[in-house]
């Protein structure tokens, strides 16, 4: 295999080298690395260093006897940073022999073999025979594949990451229901869909083995979705986590959507604006994406080390720190043109959402996008007096 040396943050990792002729995939090199997913990996370093202190102080534990599992290591890059930056007990998996060789060569490039553990096997083998504090699941396409045996396993903080972006976001409709027991809708908030189609899966999945989640941090980036869940074994915090599932009524003449909380609910065939048919996606996740709090130790944390992507990852968490937690968000662009005006600045329209008693912010998913606890109504009030 034909390797080059990358940096990221202060660890170094040998990874295949692909022609820069062929397009990447899991194909495309004997052991999959992606360099645009170091955006990902960054944000993953200080949310794990910010959880893993935690757990230390709440526990009265030392870092290193926190345990972490990266079940899908690949060049091992995301643990060995982990490893080497955070300071905890890593486990590092894969199936691949050559992945396994590689993570090997990884750890003794950092002075990381006496630190790390290194399995070669099935992820969900491991998962079902182990538990650590924080799982990590980053596959190559859906985790759906995993998600039993990383809930099964963990006891603290769950991290999951999907790529497999357009069945979640409803662009292929029935691969999307297969892999997530749910109905993705492609419109104009797909991205959140797919985080909230995510998150609903999840917390079916945990509630199997009494398990309740609290979104500390979720985000949809390019091409995928990172969330990052405190998990709490306990059948009440279960019953309660679950009443955060539900379902959205959307129509898709006028924009107007209905969220309904429950698994069994009676939901309006028909848009409660226009009457026109109204499609429903579910069930999913309807409760907080983000945990303020969190949001700030993440911050803390990229500030004091050195990133690739800091004022990258910056960004996008402060602007998930600040997105208000409602169920999702409106294109303005989109709004503007079913009223024949021209968009404004943002800042403009959130200051007039507020100045009429709502509650407005910008949203990571989009630059076009904001969130309101206004109705649809009330919005497009707002901005016809722009015209």
């Amino acid at each position: 295999m034909n390797t080059r040396i990358i940096l990221e943050g202060c660890t170094q990792a040998l990874v295949p080298v692909v022609p820069e002729d062929q397009p990447l995939s899991i194909s495309s090199a004997s052991v999959f690395y992606n360099p645009q997913m170091e955006l990902n990996r960054d944000i993953s370093v200080a949310a794990i260093a910010a959880y893993s202190e935690l757990i230390a102080s709440r526990k009265q534990l030392s870092l290193s006897d926190v345990t972490y599992v990266d079940a899908l290591s690949a060049s091992g890059i995301r643990g060995l940073r982990i490893a080497k930056e955070v300071g905890i007990n890593v486990t590092l998996n894969d199936w691949s022999e050559e992945a396994y060789d590689l993570i090997k060569k990884n750890a003794e490039l950092n002075q990381l073999t006496e630190k790390i553990r290194i399995c070669l096997g099935n992820a969900n083998v491991l998962l079902h025979k182990e538990r650590y504090n924080i799982v990590d699941i980053d596959p190559f396409g859906s985790p759906t594949t995993y998600l039993d045996a990383a809930c099964n396993s963990v006891i603290n903080m769950l991290a999951v990451t999907a790529t497999d972006t357009a069945p979640l976001c409803g662009a292929h409709l029935n691969s999307g229901i297969r892999k997530y027991d749910a109905v993705p809708l492609n419109v104009e908030y797909h991205s959140e869909m797919g985080v909230r189609i995510l998150l609903g899966r999840i917390a079916r999945d945990l509630a199997r083995h009494d398990k309740a989640m609290d979104p500390l941090f979720c985000h949809a980036t390019r091409h995928y979705v990172r969330a990052y869940l405190k998990v709490k074994k306990s059948a009440k915090s279960t019953d309660k986590c679950l009443k955060n599932m539900g379902f959205i009524a959307h129509c898709t003449k006028c924009s107007g959507r209905s969220v309904h909380y429950g698994l069994a609910v009676s939901i309006p065939e028909k848009c409660e604006i226009c009457g026109n048919k109204a499609s429903i996606a579910g069930p999913l996740w309807l409760g907080p994406l983000h945990d303020k709090d969190f949001c700030d130790s993440i911050l803390v944390q990229l500030n004091k080390k050195e990133f690739g992507k800091k004022e990258h990852s910056v960004k996008l968490v402060e602007l998930c720190k600040n997105e208000l937690d409602v169920p999702t968000f409106y294109d303005q662009h989109l709004l503007s043109k079913k009223l024949g005006i021209s968009a404004i600045p943002m800042e403009e329209l959130l200051k007039e959402l507020v100045t009429s008693g709502f509650e407005a912010s910008r949203t990571h998913f989009s630059g076009t996008s904001f969130k309101t606890n206004a109705g649809l109504e009330g919005i497009l009030d707002t901005l016809r007096r722009f015209r």
